[in-house]
């Protein structure tokens, strides 16, 4: 494997590292409506769990409410079921083939609850950059040893992967960043 190679590869997965933190991030509820709120929920669908986007359409009615429409009417109860069982703490309401979900306002100790969750999402994150580093140190110090590349191609590599780690580490603190300010805004 070569330098470059070995770069590119760390970039790319430092960079689904982050994408991973941000799909988390985009579960943890604000007091805003979004349809990705709904995506992890699962339904029984003849015999088999499958998210509800597969079979019903979600939108936003409002900024604070969910709306879901189903498209086979004796899904509308298993939808219904499905949501209010949910770890979201949310309270469906079914009005024939709509379901609406209202956004229940945030408590001031929940966000707090809340921001701790996103603290250790953006650590863990960290954790998975920081690992990916020291694999690719190991990696470049068998090349050294298996006389594939010279001591200062070495220290270059490492310098520049230290910058890349650096990069994405910052890339997760702006994303928390957002997200407690998000959480926060009343």
């Amino acid at each position: 494997m070569s330098i470059a190679e070995l770069k590119k590869s760390v970039e790319h997965k430092m960079g689904r590292s982050l994408e991973a933190l941000k799909a988390d991030l985009a579960k943890v509820r604000t007091g805003r409506a979004h349809t990705g709120l709904l995506d992890h929920v699962q339904v029984e669908y003849y015999g088999s769990l499958v998210p509800v986007s597969q079979v019903a359409n979600i939108t936003l009615i409002d900024s604070r409410t969910i709306g879901v429409q189903v498209w086979e009417k004796p899904m509308a109860s298993k939808v219904e079921k499905a949501i209010r069982d949910s770890d979201l703490g949310l309270n469906p309401s079914a009005m024939g083939e709509l379901i609406r979900v209202p956004m229940p306002a945030l408590t001031e100790e929940r966000r707090r609850d809340l921001t701790k969750v996103v603290k250790s999402e953006g650590e863990n994150a960290k954790v998975a950059v920081r690992n990916l580093r020291r694999d690719a140190n190991g990696t470049l110090k068998e090349l050294l040893k298996a006389k594939e590349i010279s001591e200062d191609e070495e220290r270059r590599a490492q310098d520049d992967i230290q910058k890349l780690t650096d990069r994405f580490v910052a890339d997760v603190d702006k994303q928390l960043a957002q997200k407690e300010a998000e959480l926060m805004a009343v």
